[in-house]
């Protein structure tokens, strides 16, 4: 833990730091705020730190802004190379970093509310994909205009708005949850995205006719996921798809016989599969 001289030192130094105020400097504006955050007991009151997160907070909403006309205009591939080139992050690993703040800030999801129904057997709690596990995906299936990706427990939409805002690909996300599906079509109305479509509905009882490109992180298991996969098969017997998932369905996917993975499933990066050649 830092000593009080410590913190004032380095708050000193962060508030001296104009550069932090760049377009590009975004990752360290992450850092310094992540660490106020966490160091906040001993800032509170202290009208030097509550300036600088105003200082910092405003330079990404000017920021967030001018992405956002970006994407407006059609120029979201420039800004998923863009975001290729810049964020400094590790694949693996789960957990949350400064490009999903970017991209939360992209994206500008409203509050589902508390009002959810509740949960249904085989049913998992919802969690967004990490984005950099996103990102990773579009660049490893090469998705383009002419795929159909369509995400399978989407949640408030964040794949496939990415996915439809970075290479041009149509998307579908189907989602159990009303409340989560009227955030994403608000949220993809509001960018433009035309090319997303959300449907409020039970995974198996979907048509997935159109979609070369299916993403699951483990939104359910069980008989649901075992139809839903059943499903797929299917599909995959009259024309060639993908199959990508994220987290624990890994391991569960990586047992069909009729897929074949890119590598060793793994439960903290995407794991894509083609259908297996006979």
């Amino acid at each position: 833990m830092s000593s009080p001289d410590d913190t004032d030192a380095r708050l000193a130094r962060l508030a001296c730091d104009t550069a932090l105020d760049a377009p590009d400097q975004w990752q360290r504006r992450a850092a310094a705020l992540e660490w106020m955050e966490s160091a906040w007991l001993e800032l509170a009151g202290n009208a030097t730190a509550q300036a600088l997160r105003a200082r910092l907070e405003h330079a990404d909403d000017l920021l967030h802004r001018r992405l956002r006309a970006m994407v407006r205009v059609g120029l979201g591939p420039t800004l998923f190379q863009r975001w290729r080139e810049e964020a400094d992050t590790a694949l693996r690993g789960e957990g949350y970093d400064a490009l999903d703040e970017m991209v939360a800030g992209v994206l500008r999801l409203s509050d589902p509310g508390s009002e959810l129904r509740p949960l249904a057997p085989e049913m998992v709690f919802y969690q967004p994909t990490p984005a950099r596990h996103v990102l990773d995906m579009l660049v490893r299936t090469a998705l383009g205009p002419r795929d159909v990706l369509v995400d399978l427990g989407s949640g408030l939409g964040h794949v496939p708005m990415l996915a439809a805002l970075c290479t041009g690909a149509r998307a579908l996300g189907v989602e159990w949850q009303p409340a989560y599906v009227a955030c994403a079509r608000h949220a993809a109305r509001a960018l433009g995205l035309e090319a997303v479509r959300f449907v409020a509905a039970d995974a198996r009882d979907v048509d997935l006719s159109a979609g070369t490109v299916f993403f699951l992180y483990t939104p359910f298991g069980g008989s649901v996921l075992r139809a839903v996969l059943d499903a797929l098969r299917a599909q995959a017997a009259r024309r060639p798809i993908r199959v990508c998932t994220f987290g624990p369905c890994s391991r569960i996917v990586a047992g069909e016989s009729w897929l074949r993975a890119d590598g060793p499933p793994a439960l903290d990066r995407v794991v894509t599969f083609d259908v297996a050649v006979p």
